[in-house]
């Protein structure tokens, strides 16, 4: 068998056992230096955009402060889909057009909420333009969520834009404008969300030539002047060794070079153009710490470690590839053949299946990689497990608590006891 495809670590097994004797596995653990380094290669790839390129990062994706305050003072801003999303906004001091909110079958007291932050509201159905005039009033600046339809391919994870349950039709965008300018309306913004952990650029480039042709569309046709284009996020991260990442040069000229056939030379520029990238900013710079509890060999091998689907949902819900390395046998070769399994009682609780590693004994620590986005955040409570720690490795090789794991107690403290208080 050939050795183990590695993909690089910022600690090795004798620091996470440091690491371990102050917060016990599972945990997750984010890369501070890491994620700054990228949100400065990303923003800078994109320098030559009017007014300067804007990344509103998905806090869905890690919607912990600690981390968000990093993006922040890397520059960049904050797409909300939620109130508790909201409601961490406002907690952090967070307010204005550093937000964009959207969401869909948004109910009125998130429009005021969002109206009261001052965020701008990007809405997701011709109908929320008047249920948002009337509950919480027309903004100023309004954002307006285009599917294209039968107009784009669909994305493998997000799926065929037809089916989606996202956006206006063409045919919606233009009464949708047309209202919202009759209803107060000043400033536009257009966006789009059409692709998932996509790793080929001329998607995304295809997705701005159909936005920015909208604008020149809505121009002529309305007198509309949209302010900004918003490309949505859904760029990819490499999961499996041997992917590529996004080469957010390529990526950048060809945005560019439709920018200038189609926004340039139609008069209309300047346009800001932004985007809401969440997996590709932390996801690459979180681990998933932890330790082999039991082996176990029936009709298959198995490692049953002390996390389970409950702090990283992805595999067991997608089939998602998480790669794995068996700390202090990097660059080994395989020993094995073995799933690696958590303790909830489904069968989908595996991080892996007849994954390929070098011999782990029970003790060890294996880190589950790019569990910087959609990790954490997608955890659950089944069979009551509590959801586990998040951890910050500083730039200066110290480790920050950033979210204790929970306690049995916390998970029971909603129940209504009998014993309680009527």
């Amino acid at each position: 068998m050939k050795t183990e495809s590695l993909k690089p670590l910022p600690f090795d097994a004798a620091f996470l056992e440091e690491v371990a004797k102050t917060h016990p596995t599972p945990f997750h653990l984010y890369d501070e230096a890491a994620i700054r380094d990228h949100a400065r290669r990303f923003l800078e790839a994109f320098s030559w955009v009017p007014g300067g390129f804007y990344n509103y990062y998905a806090v869905k994706a890690l919607p912990n402060p600690a981390v968000l305050e990093i993006l922040r003072d890397q520059g960049m801003g904050f797409d909300c889909s939620s109130a508790t999303e909201l409601a961490l906004m406002e907690k952090m001091g967070i307010r204005g057009e550093e937000i964009i909110f959207t969401s869909n079958n948004t109910p009125a007291e998130e429009f005021r909420q969002a109206r009261d932050l001052g965020a701008i509201i990007n809405l997701d159905d011709l109908t929320h333009v008047d249920f948002l005039a009337r509950e919480a009033g027309m903004p100023e600046l309004i954002c307006l969520r285009y599917n294209p339809g039968p107009l784009k391919e669909g994305n493998a994870i997000i799926g065929n834009p037809q089916e989606a349950k996202y956006g206006f039709t063409r045919e919606q965008l233009f009464q949708g404008y047309r209202r919202a300018r009759d209803l107060g309306a000043r400033r536009f913004g257009l966006h789009t969300m059409v692709a998932s952990n996509e790793l080929n650029p001329e998607y995304f480039v295809e997705t701005a030539r159909i936005l920015f042709e909208l604008v020149v569309e809505l121009k002529t046709e309305l007198g509309i002047q949209i302010e900004f284009v918003n490309l949505g996020g859904g760029i990819g991260i490499p999961y499996r060794p041997d992917q590529q990442a996004v080469d957010y040069q390529v990526l950048s000229r060809g945005i560019q070079g439709a920018y200038q056939e189609i926004i340039v030379e139609a008069g209309l520029d300047p346009v800001r153009v932004v985007t809401e990238n969440g997996r590709v900013v932390t996801g690459p710079y979180g681990w998933l710490i932890t330790r082999v509890r039991h082996r176990k060999e029936t009709y298959k091998r198995y490692l049953g470690v002390d996390a389970t689907m409950a702090d990283l949902m992805r595999p067991g819900m997608y089939g998602a590839y998480h790669h794995i390395t068996v700390l202090g046998h990097e660059g080994e070769p395989p020993g094995e053949t073995c799933d690696v399994t958590g303790s909830l009682c489904e069968n989908n609780d595996k991080f892996a299946l007849d994954r390929d590693l070098p011999r782990a004994e029970v003790g060890d620590l294996l880190a589950i990689h790019d569990t910087g986005a959609h990790g954490h955040a997608m955890g659950f409570n089944y069979n009551g497990k509590p959801r586990c720690a998040e951890l910050l490795l500083r730039q200066d090789r110290s480790v920050q608590l950033i979210r204790r794991a929970e306690t049995i107690d916390d998970v029971l403290q909603t129940i209504q006891w009998k014993s309680d208080p009527v």
